[in-house]
């Protein structure tokens, strides 16, 4: 009978410990998805550009919904199913329809690229498809250089974008650096249709597209009449406009694909499931690529390869002309993340990263604690990496700040003694000392690249800002031309003096003599130089180891 009994209570509890346990579930799912809602609200508010998202754990969507306006003329919400230009998301595929022509025995990764573009000139270098596929070829990307802008609109061929770019100098040995590269990307789209015999367009529809079951994908159009397109905009100092038009023969298999969050996820499923090529071909494109000294990249081949709260990633991003997209999926966890943006001025990177995270069940939540100014101020001073890059380490009433060399100034906040996170993001910086207890080097992570920054005895930049009339600021005032179809201009409200750069907002300049002025946002500088005539005609742009001179329009 005490046996019976026993039974009984062990099946009664068993029971319950099932029902508490699909009960939590949907409770813990309802919890996320408010926390989803939340933080996508933030940045995507009602009325104002958009964005679609997606997130899946272990092959089940969880979270799937859209926010803002896909088309703020006609008054159209975002929806979720609706496409996206994707941008560099482009990437995968192309890296995907070269592995696939390799398993056929079309190509091999080791091929010289000259064995399909038999004219392109290596200058007396060699220079495989492998290193097209991880950024190491060391050719220059096309869409870095000022001529693009000249033919952003222009419907060229294949062969005619490649005459564009194919002469430009190298900018290094192929393998023995890493630099993302469009040029060769839009290469291995043109070496996919001489191996195939089809157009970079067909190939990727009847080989990716159709076997992953991705009906809302294709090569980007804009002439054809495409059902929950979402329109692109783009920032104009304060205001929201248009975006730019591209020609999307331009980018390519760079750039050029339009798809939907859940078309992104039902190609991660198919990937994953060795439906488009076979595992062992799958693993290659998940490893990282190692240059010539051994040096890791954080790239395989289409992927950034990074780590999130310590989990593995594998991830890619998309910017191109009004939109901002962003996928990441966690192998080891099985969460995929895909949040798209039909804005170039809000971008879903650190929410879709955080989404991953709370998924993950590790939010981004960093405790910040107290330090004094007194120790705030032994991290100060001028660090620079191995390349000579700096990052200046400045300090401001009790606060902590890092900025490199040219770029934004970010707030520091200490987490652990001699360790602070950047304010609502992922990377951490660590302050070492030597035996002397003095600060002599910093080691940044982010999520999980690591690089050292070693303290010189160069002094922090400083500027000191002087009064100047505003009938002195108003000789300043037109629009200069710094390289074509980029323009930066002047203006002067009461006593004060601002500079925006085409596609940016409006940011304060202050002067630091009577034709000098400098930045406090970043490290920059902009001198006015009078012509023959007397008049400020030219203006000389100083960020970083960048300089760049712009004439009056």
């Amino acid at each position: 009978m005490n046996q019976k009994r026993s039974i009984k209570a062990a099946i009664i509890l068993l029971m319950v410990f099932v029902t508490l346990s699909v009960q939590s579930q949907p409770a813990k799912t309802k919890a996320m998805t408010a926390e989803f809602d939340k933080m996508l609200s933030a940045q995507f508010k009602t009325g104002e550009t958009g964005c679609a998202a997606l997130v899946a754990v272990k092959g089940e969507i969880i979270y799937k919904k859209a926010f803002g306006m896909a088309d703020l003329e006609l008054n159209v919400p975002m929806q979720p199913d609706m496409i996206f230009r994707v941008g560099s998301i482009t990437k995968q595929f192309t890296a995907i329809a070269i592995l696939q022509l390799m398993e056929q025995g079309k190509l091999s990764l080791q091929d010289d690229i000259t064995k399909f573009i038999p004219d392109y000139p290596t200058q007396a270098h060699t220079i495989t498809i492998e290193h097209l596929l991880t950024h190491t070829s060391g050719i220059k990307s096309y869409t870095g250089v000022p001529d693009f802008q000249k033919y952003i609109k222009e419907d060229l061929s294949p062969a005619e974008a490649i005459d564009k770019f194919k002469n430009l100098p190298m900018e290094f040995a192929p393998g023995t650096k890493w630099n993302y590269n469009n040029s060769g990307f839009f290469l291995l789209g043109y070496i996919i249709e001489k191996a195939s015999g089809k157009t970079y367009a067909e190939y990727i529809e009847e080989n990716l597209f159709k076997p992953a079951g991705m009906t809302n994908s294709l090569y980007g159009n804009d002439k054809i009449i495409l059902r929950n397109r979402a329109s692109g905009y783009q920032t104009d100092g304060d205001k929201t406009v248009n975006a730019d038009y591209l020609s999307m023969l331009l980018p390519y298999a760079a750039g050029s694909v339009m798809s939907t969050v859940e078309d992104l996820y039902r190609w991660n499923r198919a990937l994953i499931s060795y439906k488009i090529v076979k595992k062992e071909t799958l693993d290659k494109a998940f490893t990282e690529y190692k240059l010539s000294d051994g040096k890791g990249t954080s790239y395989g081949y289409g992927w950034f390869l990074r780590q999130l709260q310590g989990s593995p990633t594998i991830e890619h991003g998309g910017a191109i002309n009004g939109y901002l997209c962003n996928g990441i999926y966690l192998p080891g966890e099985d969460i995929f993340v895909a949040v798209f943006s039909n804005s170039n001025g809000k971008s879903p990177d650190l929410v879709s990263m955080k989404m991953a995270a709370l998924a993950l069940g590790k939010p981004l939540n960093y405790k910040e604690i107290p330090v004094s100014e007194d120790i705030l101020k032994q991290y100060t001073g001028v660090y620079e990496d191995e390349n000579s890059n700096q990052r200046f380490i400045t300090c401001d009433s009790s606060k902590l700040f890092s900025q490199r060399g040219g770029g934004k100034k970010y707030r520091l906040r200490a987490m652990e003694k001699d360790k602070f996170f950047f304010e609502d993001s992922f990377t951490t910086i660590i302050f070492k000392r030597n035996e002397s207890g003095t600060v002599n080097e910093a080691v940044t992570d982010d999520r999980g690249t690591q690089t050292i920054w070693k303290k010189s005895d160069k002094p922090l930049p400083s500027h000191v800002e002087i009064k100047l009339s505003p009938e002195i600021l108003t000789r300043y005032v037109g629009n200069y031309e710094l390289m074509p179809g980029f323009v930066l201009a002047i203006t002067v409200e009461g006593e004060k003096i601002f500079s925006q750069a085409t596609g940016q907002g409006k940011i304060e300049i202050f002067p630091e003599s009577e034709t000098k002025f400098f930045l406090k946002v970043v490290e920059a500088t902009l001198d006015f130089v009078k012509d023959d005539t007397g008049t400020y005609s030219k203006v000389i742009l100083n960020q970083g180891k960048v300089r760049m001179e712009g004439k009056k329009k």
